[in-house]
């Protein structure tokens, strides 16, 4: 099976908003290294920090991690 690539837009949604990394991190009870990782792609975020970064924004999760669309998932009966 393979692994579901997602792209993020935690960097554009930040930025957007004039929010620091130091304050996101900080709001978020995580490292500002972590936020930098997860921005640049270099982390996966857990689900549940999935979840609490789109909380964070106010959006749907689709709309801060997007999966790539060159991902094809597989049938029902393929399974």
């Amino acid at each position: 099976m393979r692994d579901l690539i997602y792209s993020n837009n935690v960097y554009a949604l930040r930025t957007e908003l004039g929010i620091s990394q130091d304050k996101m991190a900080a709001d978020l009870e995580i490292s500002r290294r972590s936020i930098s990782k997860i921005e640049n792609g270099d982390q996966n975020p857990s689900l549940e920090m999935v979840y609490r970064i789109s909380a964070y924004f106010n959006r749907l999760v689709p709309e801060v991690f997007p999966l790539n669309s060159n991902v094809k998932l597989r049938a029902h009966d393929e399974f």
